[in-house]
Order: C-alpha cells, then structure tokens, then sequence
C-alpha cells in the first residue's frame, strides 16, 4: 500500500544546499517517491550542541510503499550514501540528516521509532516548512500545527535561503 510521508532534510557540513539536492536525488533509489519539497531554511543549532554552523532544512512530501521501519532504514541507507557516518555527537554537525516526520495518520512507535516524529511541535525549523507544504496540516491525535507554531516561544530563528529542491 502506498503511503504518503513527510520527511525533515538537514545539513551543516559543506555545500549544505548540495546535500539536500543529494538525498533528494537519492531517496528514488531506496523506494522513496519525492512529491513535492518546501523551501530551504537556514536555523540556528538547537539540541545538545549549540556551537555549531547554521544549518539548512527542507521538508519533503513523499509517497512510499514502506512500512514505517522500513523507511526510517531507507532513509539510514540515504545518509550513508551521502557520507553521514553512523555514531557521532547527538545533535552535532553533520552533512546530512533525514527525519521521518509522519507517515500518512499512522501513529506509530517501535525500538527505532515514532511517529509522528516526538520533536514536530517545538521544532520551528520543522514547522515551517511543514506548513510551507500544507498550511492546514494537523498531527495524528493531536491539533493543527500552526497552533503549535504560534505557541513557541521566542528563539530557533528560521530564516528563508533558497526555493524547493524539486
């Protein structure tokens, strides 16, 4: 059964632009339709490790007849190919990172996994190109996004750098 998804890119090692085209281009080849992608955002750090590059994060819009572990595989398999080396700093720089958000209504969680993503609703620089894609958006048993967007507080400032990758 085919699946729509939502999937959140992020870079800040190198041509961060390049490595967001990249896993665009590389997610076909793991059973990943793209459909559509926000535009490119620069945001600060946010997590563990503040004293970092900017990065830059897009959202896509996908279509996939994987399970929900299978993608989050596929998405591990994009990574590698891009030279994202497994371990590391939690949080820390990194040339490519590739997030399942949400995967049709599904509400889902395993060992690896869970979904919606648990970091949707205070992650501005995933707010707003989710709702770039779909202003109306709304979590599985929960509420529309854009009320959780009005609700942050000030900081993770997101700023507009680029047009969508597709």
């Amino acid at each position: 059964m085919t699946r729509a998804g939502y999937l959140g890119l992020g870079s800040n090692v190198g041509d961060r632009r390049a490595h967001l085209e990249n896993a665009v281009a590389e997610l076909p080849r793991h059973g990943v339709r793209v459909v559509a992608s926000s535009s490119v955002y620069e945001t600060e750090p946010v997590g563990l490790v503040l004293d970092q590059r900017d990065f830059f994060n897009a959202c896509l819009r996908v279509e996939t007849d994987h399970d929900p572990d299978a993608l989050l595989e596929a998405c591990k398999r994009v990574e590698q190919a891009l030279g994202r080396r497994p371990g590391g700093v939690r949080h820390g720089p990194r040339p490519i990172d590739v997030d399942v958000l949400l995967l049709g209504g599904l509400q889902y969680r395993s060992q690896r996994l869970t979904l919606p993503h648990p970091e949707v609703r205070s992650r501005r620089f995933v707010l707003v190109p989710l709702l770039e894609l779909d202003p109306d958006m709304t979590l599985p048993g929960d509420g529309a996004l854009a009320d959780a967007l009005a609700a942050l507080g000030a900081g993770q400032e997101v700023r507009l750098v680029g047009e969508p990758l597709v």
